[in-house]
Parts: structure tokens; sequence; C-alpha cells
């Protein structure tokens, strides 16, 4: 007598890419998405190498050169929130579609810049395409990754970050000392996202939570069948034409696991989703998770994006400035990397907290340093730890809440944090000229400190199916 295996049709679409095993389909996602990510990351660190040799060739200020960058941050605050917004009524690929065309043009155009005031105004607009566009690539990727590594592929593509960001690093060291136009060369290379929305706009897949929550259910049951039968999944029956992993079929929600929004909740859902990020249900975690993203925000780009100019008003060459930043910048990856392995077995809540923690003490013994081996190894050790504790931030967030507000969770928590990124830069010269280095760093610290605690207060939704 034949076995009989349950049909398809029996099990939901999001069941169904949550059971599937990783396919080239998914590759596929995770690498258009992450493309865009590492040009992000290529664009938000130029401007950390423009700012240190604009401060060389115009003879500008560092109260002036650091509007620049936080202009940038502004429009990534508001970019952010934007975004989430349009990618919970618009769609995933549309909006990410649009901001890397957006922040890629308005990059370009920065080259042409002839004054600080004019870099600031087009560095705002870079900023609206930046910001919307990591919630919006993040939300995508984790609505197709399968449960069970769910966490592990969104520190995978945050980790293109460290390869923008090591891009960023070797243009700077390469073109920016080439001669006093070098940074508006810098600046051409980073108009690359303009091109690249036009792949992602015709070959990225449309989330399939998303087209199942607007009623396109039949876009939403020819992308499912398109990813089963990468993964030589029978439509007939539904079998598997090879053994699936034990652990591919996701363990049942439960109301204590999952972001779950009653459904006396819904109605507000619907029409007014940013207050359902405050309603009875999600206002907790919406509280710790702001708390986290903008001490990370605070740390990291008060940190990072005054690095190489920090360097310079330390006593060393422009060009030693770029070389030390780019060594320090390249232990981003293996920190990425032990993210992504300890994501899956600790849980996102401790390994948050625990890299949280360790950025915590790599900040606080950067302030101690004061030689070239010091600011090497303590530098790398708070790209490692910051880096890592990124990744797991952008595994955390989206899982938090259910699908029709996914896009406005994600969205709101990153532009509530860059609201940390633009006071940062402002602050940074002020904290240096009243105690050198040790005092920014010290300040950094203390927030990763606040940020590890809040981290701590976080569910923890590992190998949970998203909620819809």
């Amino acid at each position: 007598m034949t076995e009989t295996r349950p049909a398809v049709a029996t099990r939901t679409r999001s069941q169904r890419l949550d059971a599937l095993p990783w396919t080239r389909k998914h590759s596929k996602v995770l690498a258009g998405s992450g493309i865009g990510w590492a040009l992000d990351a290529m664009d938000v660190g130029l401007i950390s190498f423009v700012i240190a040799q604009l401060a060389v060739v115009w003879s500008a200020e560092a109260s002036e050169l650091s509007w620049v960058a936080s202009a940038g941050f502004l429009g990534m605050a508001i970019g952010a929130s934007l975004g989430g917004l349009l990618a919970d009524r618009l769609g995933r690929r549309q909006v990410f579609a649009l901001t890397l065309l957006v922040y890629g043009v308005a990059t370009g155009l920065s080259a042409l810049s002839w004054s600080v005031g004019v870099l600031i105004l087009l560095r705002f607009v870079v900023g609206l395409g930046l910001g919307a566009e990591l919630p919006v690539a993040s939300t995508l990727v984790s609505e197709f990754a399968p449960a069970r590594i769910r966490g592990r592929v969104i520190v995978i593509l945050e980790s293109f970050w460290a390869v923008g960001w090591t891009a960023a690093a070797l243009i700077g060291f390469f073109v920016v000392p080439t001669g006093t136009d070098g940074w508006r060369w810098a600046l051409l290379i980073g108009a690359a996202p303009a091109v690249w929305a036009i792949v992602v706009r015709l070959r990225m897949p449309e989330s399939v939570r998303y087209l199942e929550s607007t009623g396109r259910s039949a876009e939403a049951e020819a992308t499912v069948r398109e990813f089963e039968d990468a993964a030589g999944v029978s439509r007939a029956d539904g079998s598997p034409a090879r053994p699936a992993p034990p652990e591919a079929t996701p363990p049942a929600a439960t109301p204590a696991t999952t972001a779950s929004v009653s459904t006396a909740s819904m109605s507000t859902l619907k029409t007014r989703p940013f207050a359902t990020l405050f309603g009875r249900e999600l206002r907790g975690r919406t509280i710790s998770l702001w708390i986290v993203w903008f001490c990370v925000n605070f740390s990291y780009y008060g940190a990072f994006i005054w690095l190489p100019t920090l360097l310079v008003a330390a006593g060393f060459p422009l060009v030693r400035s770029f070389e030390y930043t780019l060594i320090i910048t390249l232990a981003q990856l293996p920190g990425y990397a032990v993210s992504a392995f300890l994501i899956e077995r600790w849980g996102r809540r401790a390994t948050l907290a625990v890299f949280l923690a360790g950025s915590a003490v790599s900040a606080g013994l950067f302030a101690t340093a004061d030689d070239v081996t010091s600011i090497l190894i303590f530098g790398s050790m708070l790209s490692f730890f910051n880096l890592g504790a990124w990744g797991a931030l952008y595994a955390v967030t989206p899982e938090l809440y259910p699908t029709r507000v996914r896009g406005t969770g994600a969205g709101w928590a990153a532009g509530f944090g860059r609201l940390a990124s633009i006071i940062a830069p402002l602050l940074v010269p002020i904290m240096s000229a009243a105690g050198g280095t040790a005092l920014p760093f010290a300040v950094f610290a203390a927030f990763f400190v606040v940020a590890a605690i809040a981290a701590l207060t976080l569910p923890d939704l590992r190998g949970k199916p998203l909620d819809d």
C-alpha cells in the first residue's frame, strides 16, 4: 500500500518556505540584498575618508565637517522610518530598488560639490536612500530564510557591511590621497548603487508574506513554487525529492515566543501600524530594541566616522591614518563570522549581549591606547565585537514583529537609532577637545554597557517561525 503524504495545500505558504532546505534561489536573494548592503556600507565609510581630506585641502574646521556626517545620518533617520512604512505598503523589493537609486545618484552628485554647504545638502539626500535600504533589505531576506537558520542568514547579510566598509577603506587608501580631487573620484565610485538598483528591480522576488498580506495570493503561490522547484519538492504531493534536514520543520509557535498580535488589535495594526509598535503586545520589546539601536549607533558612528581624522589629529600622516583604519576595518569580517556561528548556538539575546559587552571592554581599552600597537589591537577588538553585535541586532529586529508591521518596526527602530548617529559625530570634536581621544571612547564604552543591559530584556525567537 502506497504511503500517503500530506498535500502542500495543508500547510501555509510561510510553513512551506520555512521547511525548505537552502537553495540557489535563497542564495540569489541573499547575494542581491547583500551587494546592496555592501554598497551602502561603502558609501557611509567613504565619508570618513572624505572628511579627513577636506580638513586638509579645504582647511575646513572639524565642527563644520561634522555636519557633513550628521546631515547624512539625519537623512538616514528619516529614510529608515519612511522606508519601513513604504515597504509595508508598496513591497520590499520596490522600496529596496528605489532607495538604491536615490542614494547612488545623490552620491555621484556629491562629487561635484563646491562647498561644505552643498556637500551637506547632498549628503542629506544620500542619507534618505541609505537609511531606507537597510531595514527593508533585512526584512526581505528574513522573510525568505528558513526559520532554523534565519538568524545566521541575517548575520551573513550584515557581514556584507564589512565588505563594503573594507572597500571604502581601500578606496580611501588608494584613491583619496592621489590628489586634491581624490575625494571626488571616491564619491563617483560610490554612485554604483544606481546601477545595481536596476538589477534588483528586475531579478529579486517580492516577499511572499507581503504578497499574502496584500491579497496577491496568486503571485505568492507562484513565488513559493519557484523556491520549491529549486529545492526539488514535488508540486503533486509536497514531498521533498531528497530528505530535508531533521530540524527543517520549525517548532510550533506559542503565544509566549512569537510576535503575535491579538485579534482585537488587528484593526489598529492595519490602519495605524506605528501605534501597534507601542500596543500592549509589542511595547516592551519596542522600547528595549530602540534603546539598543540608539546606543549602538551612537558608539559605532561616533568612533568609526571620526577614526581617520582622530588619528591625524594624534600626529599620524593622512596616508598612515588611512592604513591603520583599513587594518582595523578588516577585523569586522571575523566578528561577523563568529556572530553568525553563535547566533544559532547561543541564541539571539545571548549573542547580542556578549558582543555588546565585548564592544564596551574594547572601547574602554581603546581609550587608553597611546601607541601604534595598542591602537591597532584595541581598535581591531572594537571592530570585531561591534560589528558582530550589529549582525546579531539585524537578525533580532525583524523577528520581533508580525508581517504587517515588520517593515515599520524594523524601520522605526533603525530610524530612532539614526538619531544617535546624528548626535555622535557632532559631539566627538567637542569631547576630543575636552579630553582627547580617551573621553569619547570612554563615553562609547558606557553606551555599549547600556545596550547590553537592554538586549538582555529582549525575547529570543531562535528557530521560531515568523509570525504573520
